[in-house]
């Protein structure tokens, strides 16, 4: 089988299609599009989210923690806090232990969250560390949004720009290498790029301002992020590729893999769909947080997800492999 995510198909055929809502409190199950799960718990609901690191040897504890807590972000809340299991091969040592663990807690320090337990062994079944993270909000039941508001005609806008999370991970592991290409400023840029992933805040400003979608930019890039939302929503899209920000630094790295940016996982970029209206002062709150946004598209009458390039409309179908296990 192919490296990366199942495919929207094999998710729906081997999983989603054997699955049975047993419990009222359960609103909100396994969908593609949906980065969380939403039981309702009396006064509140509670939301949760669980995903691993496995394209990254270096920064794990920093990247689980933050791809987790953006997806409970994507429904406008915080956090508050998060179960940890660490799987260890037997060549690891010590120190690469505690780095790892002083990664996970001083980057939970940093956004304010607890780690609430979890699980740690070593076992043969792994050739390198891997992280399993499940997070965990409350989100008040007012602040529920319906995403059956969203209309054609609602705008598409993502933040920051796409490729963070991509090109921050091959810059930390591959930088030994790139110094034949890259000069040491450009380097040390692009390592630090792992230090703006979070979209904890445009997740908060979208909760506070009622935006009805979010969705963290992951595995897949910006087009696997807009095909899932297009399932999700059962709306047709339509964007326009000129509209996609990319910084020349990342797009210059990618030429030189020759991977395509908008099929590389981007956490630190959040799609936001929502009214004219909302979008405006979604914009307006984020640029007191000095964060760029960018409208790229709008929900169109068509179903499925269009692309436009050079003028011509592309119907994209599922990214099935990231673009970043062609470099990892």
């Amino acid at each position: 089988m192919q490296v990366g995510k199942l495919s929207a198909k094999q998710l729906n055929d081997f999983i989603f299609s054997k699955l049975n809502t047993k419990n009222k409190e359960v609103i909100l199950g396994p969908k593609v599009g949906e980065d969380c799960s939403i039981l309702d718990l009396g006064d509140n609901l509670c939301v949760m989210s669980t995903d691993p690191i496995t394209g990254a040897s270096k920064n794990i504890g920093k990247l689980a923690i933050n791809i987790n807590v953006n997806d409970i972000a994507s429904n406008g809340v915080k956090p508050i806090g998060v179960m940890v299991t660490l799987l260890l091969p037997e060549s690891i040592l010590e120190e690469e232990l505690k780095n790892i663990l002083n990664s996970l807690s001083e980057e939970c320090d940093k956004l304010g969250i607890d780690i609430l337990g979890g699980h740690t062994e070593i076992t043969k079944a792994v050739n390198q560390p891997i992280i399993n993270i499940t997070a965990i909000g409350k989100k008040n039941k007012e602040a529920y949004y319906n995403k059956e508001e969203i209309k054609t005609g609602d705008y598409i806008l993502i933040t920051k720009g796409i490729g963070i999370e991509g090109c921050g991970i091959i810059f930390n592991e591959k930088e030994e290498y790139l110094k034949n290409i890259f000069t040491n400023e450009e380097i040390e840029y692009g390592k630090n790029l792992l230090d703006d992933i979070s979209v904890l805040k445009e997740g908060l400003i979208g909760g506070k301002l009622g935006i009805e979608y979010m969705h963290d930019i992951t595995e897949g890039g910006v087009l696997g992020a807009l095909y899932e939302a297009s399932n999700s929503l059962n709306k047709g899209l339509l964007v326009s590729k000129e509209d996609i920000y990319i910084e020349s630094l990342k797009q210059k790295l990618c030429r030189h893999y020759n991977i395509d940016p908008l099929k590389l996982i981007s956490s630190g970029s959040m799609l936001v769909i929502a009214s004219k209206d909302k979008i405006e002062k979604y914009k307006e709150e984020l640029n007191k947080e000095n964060i760029k946004a960018y409208v790229i598209g709008s929900i169109v009458d068509e179903k499925g997800f269009y692309f436009v390039d050079n003028g011509k409309k592309i119907k994209i179908d599922e990214v099935c492999s990231d673009e970043l296990y062609k470099v990892i």
